[in-house]
């Protein structure tokens, strides 16, 4: 058996889809930014004998166990009780817990009650797993030769805490981590996950880096992995790789890890220091929305106007009643006035605009539900894009999608015009 690890979860609300599984997800990056061989996970639900089952079945292929969940003072709250039960081993209570829990009680202003106790209960052996946010401690045990157990809050932020100050320098420390795996995710919009794995198909072939494709929420990722003895190692192995890839798919990558399209076009027009105003119907201050969750995106977005009433788009972003009259609100000419009329009124380089039909009711054979028409404008020229997105989701996800294929339309336009040095 290698040295490969095996994460546990514990919660009924895991199983009823009640609360999502983010502890999963952000172990398994942090394993594999150790290195540390991850094969299987298990969610089981708030009962001592399928717990059991299931560390019985992980310590047959697994010598890490992480835990999480089942750590608080409830009678639910049963992980660590499970754990002494399966391995033959009694809970002890330790008096500086009890002091830890009475202390973090009193900085709240409150008692602490007698159910709290049993979060002091340890495994005879096992060493305390701090939790510095949280009156839940984890613990960290070996119950046999070759078999290392860890236990974490189902709390992601104490989780996560505890991960980063303890768990992971301890594994470092004990030569778990004899080489680190590092990543990079680059994304692309515009290019369906078919195109792009034809494009760079031999690159799925690599071994070191190995180059993996993922879709979903309309963008497709091109996740590139490096098993390295450091990151920057890895990181010199990734990057001709990247660079080659970036070079193959070329605007249609708009952006790697964090970035998102509202980020990258921020970014764009920080650049040019140039400023942006939008003109939403269908996406209802969606557009908006996005843009302004990028930090300091306020020095070059304006401000915008939500349009669903044609009044409003006659009355203030200047569309013509008569074009409206004529080839009605979802329109490229109704798009391409709008994005000039925001631009106008708000006195900006650009102006953005979108307008379609979201469903699910409004279509017809003529404009069916997910028809949608992206304007765009500054002071040269006025474009428009149509673009129809029935058939691929409901009402939020015609919204959505729309508003990211207008930031990728004012991005590709930007990057036509104008490539940041």
């Amino acid at each position: 058996m290698d040295a490969s690890a095996e994460i546990i979860c514990v919660g009924t609300e895991l199983l009823l889809g009640d609360i999502l599984n983010s502890n999963a997800q952000y172990l398994a990056q942090q394993l594999a930014q150790l290195g540390i061989p991850h094969y299987y996970q298990t969610v089981v639900g708030d009962n001592s004998l399928r717990l059991q089952r299931a560390v019985a079945i992980a310590c047959e292929r697994s010598r890490l166990l992480l835990l999480t969940g089942g750590l608080g003072p409830t009678p639910d709250d049963l992980t660590v009780a499970a754990l002494a039960e399966f391995f033959g081993v009694p809970l002890v209570e330790r008096p500086e817990l009890i002091a830890d829990i009475e202390q973090k009680f009193a900085q709240r202003g409150r008692t602490m009650t007698a159910n709290n106790r049993k979060q002091a209960l340890l495994p005879a052996g096992a060493e305390v797993l701090p939790n510095q946010g949280g009156t839940a401690p984890g613990l960290i045990w070996e119950p046999r030769p070759g078999l290392l157990v860890m236990t974490f809050p189902g709390v992601p932020r104490e989780m996560q805490a505890m991960w980063e100050t303890t768990a992971a320098p301890y594994l470092e420390a004990k030569g778990w981590s004899s080489s680190i795996i590092h990543s990079r995710t680059l994304k692309f919009w515009g290019i369906g996950e078919s195109s792009l794995a034809e494009k760079v198909a031999p690159f799925f072939e690599l071994e070191n880096p190995t180059v993996a494709p993922y879709a979903g929420g309309g963008e497709v990722k091109l996740r590139i992995s490096a098993r390295a003895a450091s990151p920057e190692q890895a990181a010199s192995l990734i990057a001709p790789i990247e660079a080659e890839l970036r070079h193959i798919t070329s605007v249609d990558c708009y952006g790697q890890d964090d970035d998102t399209l509202a980020s990258v076009v921020v970014g764009l027009l920080k650049a040019r220091q140039q400023t942006l105003s939008v003109a939403e119907s269908c996406t209802g201050g969606g557009l908006g929305q996005m843009i302004t969750a990028v930090p300091g995106s306020s020095s070059y977005f304006w401000g915008g106007i939500i349009s669903y009433d044609n009044r409003i788009k006659e009355n203030w972003l200047g569309v013509n009643p008569q074009t409206l009259a004529t080839v009605g609100a979802v329109s490229a000419e109704v798009a391409e006035q709008m994005a000039l009329g925001v631009r106008e009124r708000m006195g900006t380089d650009w102006g953005l605009s979108i307008t379609g039909i979201a469903g699910p009711d409004g279509g017809t054979a003529a404009k069916p539900v997910g028809l949608v028409y992206i304007g765009l404008a500054d002071g040269s020229a006025v474009q428009s894009l149509e673009r129809q997105f029935g058939g691929y989701g409901d009402r939020d996800w015609i919204r959505y999608i729309s508003a990211c294929s207008a930031l990728d339309f004012l991005r590709r336009t930007l990057l036509d015009v104008f490539t940041p040095t």
